[in-house]
């Protein structure tokens, strides 16, 4: 079940056959300050970290989705990787996806039909199925940030680095990288953790992000996750580093 900061249902994908979401009740004055304890009551501990998981929630279904298809199969592999060892040191795992034309959709009706039959995108979706702990953002257009609630979810986490993966690495995950430059985030960009259509597209890509967004692009096994506070006041360390 992915906590949905892009619309009021919570409903719980390690099983399909449940299709009724939680309808959350908004509290709009709870939203006004940046301080308030929780939102909705279902924010975590504060985190200096994030991962953020960009359209890996995807049909791959459009013109040079088969290209795509082929080079992020062995990347979901990684990513789904990295998101263990996140969750085991307690960092927030936030999908940030694309609504793929789908206006009336939300997050579990998009989830729900990439796992159809036949829809070539499903063994990615399969391997990077959404967690109860996990959160989930649904935007309009390239970037995570633009006309999303990520900015929020983001400032009441307290978090100052973002970890981008996911697909288009010179797409989605170029322009959210961009929009995060723009705010002061520190960018890790694990390079084994991006697929583009073509890998000199994904390479140049990450060439501007290193470059120019000064972001940390070493492979994931080598990133060192570290939550800043627990429930308990201690610190909780990622032990693989």
């Amino acid at each position: 079940m992915a906590r949905c900061y892009c619309s009021a249902a919570r409903t719980d994908f390690s099983d399909p056959k449940r299709s009724k979401p939680h309808i959350l009740k908004h509290n709009f004055n709870a939203m006004a300050s940046a301080h308030n304890a929780s939102l909705h009551g279902s924010a975590p501990d504060k985190a200096a970290q994030a991962v953020l998981l960009i359209d890996v929630i995807n049909a791959m279904d459009f013109p040079g989705g088969s290209s795509l298809l082929r080079l992020a199969l062995p990347v979901a592999k990684r990513i789904a990787a990295l998101k263990k060892r996140a969750r085991a040191a307690g960092v927030p795992v936030i999908y940030v996806n694309d609504n793929f034309g789908r206006w009336r959709s939300d997050f579990k009706s998009h989830v729900s039909h990439c796992l159809e039959a036949g829809v070539p995108g499903e063994p990615i979706v399969q391997q990077l199925l959404p967690d109860e702990e996990d959160y989930f953002i649904l935007k309009p257009k390239h970037s995570g940030f633009y006309s999303t609630s990520l900015d929020i979810l983001l400032e009441h986490l307290e978090v100052s680095t973002l970890i981008l993966t996911g697909f288009a690495g010179n797409l989605c995950v170029l322009y959210t990288a961009n929009d995060a430059y723009m705010r002061d985030y520190h960018l890790i960009v694990p390079r084994d953790c991006l697929a583009s259509e073509n890998r000199k597209a994904n390479d140049h890509a990450l060439a501007q992000m290193q470059t120019h967004l000064r972001a940390d692009i070493r492979t994931s096994p080598r990133i060192h996750l570290v939550r800043s506070r627990t429930r308990a006041g201690k610190d909780t360390q990622d032990k693989d580093k």
